[in-house]
């Protein structure tokens, strides 16, 4: 599965046409954030990737869940969007 990372300063509209070419792609996607900023910017490119891959009939639901990740060699928790057809 591809993995997205989101960060706070990620541009959403950026991230929902990288994200939408995954699902297009792949038919899923895995979109990782840490911290509220972060999350923040994830919910928004996942709206409105929802808009790009509406047209083609797919119906894109996200199911939120909690991943320990490393950062720098130190254990973070992020955010994860299982990204897929509903």
């Amino acid at each position: 599965m591809e993995v997205l990372k989101v960060s706070s300063q990620s541009n959403p509209k950026s991230v929902a046409g990288a994200l939408a070419a995954v699902l297009r792609e792949k038919g899923t996607a895995e979109v990782q954030a840490v911290g509220a900023g972060a999350v923040n910017q994830a919910i928004k490119a996942i709206a409105i990737s929802r808009g790009f891959v509406a047209p083609n009939g797919i119906d894109l639901v996200a199911i939120p869940a909690f991943a320990e990740i490393m950062i720098d060699g130190e254990e973070r928790t992020a955010i994860k969007f299982i990204v897929e057809p509903r």
